[in-house]
This record gives C-alpha cells, structure tokens and sequence, in this order.
C-alpha cells in the first residue's frame, strides 16, 4: 500500500503517518523507486496508534503502549500501570473543568445580562470582583 491508501484505511493524515515514521513508531518499506510500500502489520499499527491517541495517550505512552502490544512475553500489568496513570491524569482534568464550570455557572447567573453596564463578567476577569463572593 501507499501513503495515501494507507492513511485512508487508517483514518490518519499521511502527514501524521510521516510524522510517526521519523519517530520510529513505525518503518515501512521503500520500493526500489524510493517510495514507501505499507504492509498489513503498518496498517494495524498506525490503526492501533490512532485509537491510543483518540483515547488521549501521550506519544510516550503510545510508544510503550505499542512496544507491549508488540511483546507476546508482556505483563499485563505494565498495561494496565500505563492505563491506570492515564486515568488518573483525565480524572484530574475532568475535576479541574467541573471546577472551571462551577465558577462560569455562578458568573453567569450572577450577571443580570441588561442594559445595565455592571458586570460580575467582567470584574471577575478585570480581577475587581469581590473575592469572597465566589
């Protein structure tokens, strides 16, 4: 296969599969004419490489991830420590944005939103507003 059937059957840009070939993460063979001739295995492994990064895997975690895939000898706790980091990291953010959200909600709410020029907004984000009030 060729760049461009390749990126298609996997969902990935062939930039992004350029890109993942200079990193190593993949080594797909050259024609004689210099081109780059994706086998199978290429496929399933950009496939595999666009799922870890759907999921919001770091190339890091990519990285290992895929060498793991790769070693029928693996421990499946290695998975699941890698796995388990990163749920950890998603739950931290999901706290983070329900906080954020907390705070836009009772800004919002506290904004009468008329023709008035006060804004509990924009003093919140000028640093004026009351600080106790939150």
């Amino acid at each position: 296969m060729n760049i461009g059937e390749v990126a298609q059957k996997s969902g990935l840009p062939a930039k992004t599969i350029r890109y993942y070939e200079g990193i190593g993460l993949i080594r797909p063979l050259r024609d004689t004419n210099g081109y780059r001739a994706f086998r199978d295995r290429d496929l399933h492994k950009l496939t595999f490489l666009a799922r870890a990064r759907a999921l919001g895997f770091s190339m890091n975690d990519c990285r290992a991830l895929l060498t793991l895939y790769e070693d029928t000898g693996r421990a499946s706790a290695h998975v699941k420590e890698i796995a388990g980091a990163h749920l950890h990291r998603i739950d931290e953010k999901v706290a983070q944005l329900q906080s954020l959200r907390a705070t836009l909600a009772h800004l919002v709410d506290a904004c009468a939103g008329d023709d008035r020029p006060d804004c509990p907004i924009l003093e919140d984000l000028g640093g004026t507003a009351d600080q106790s009030a939150g």
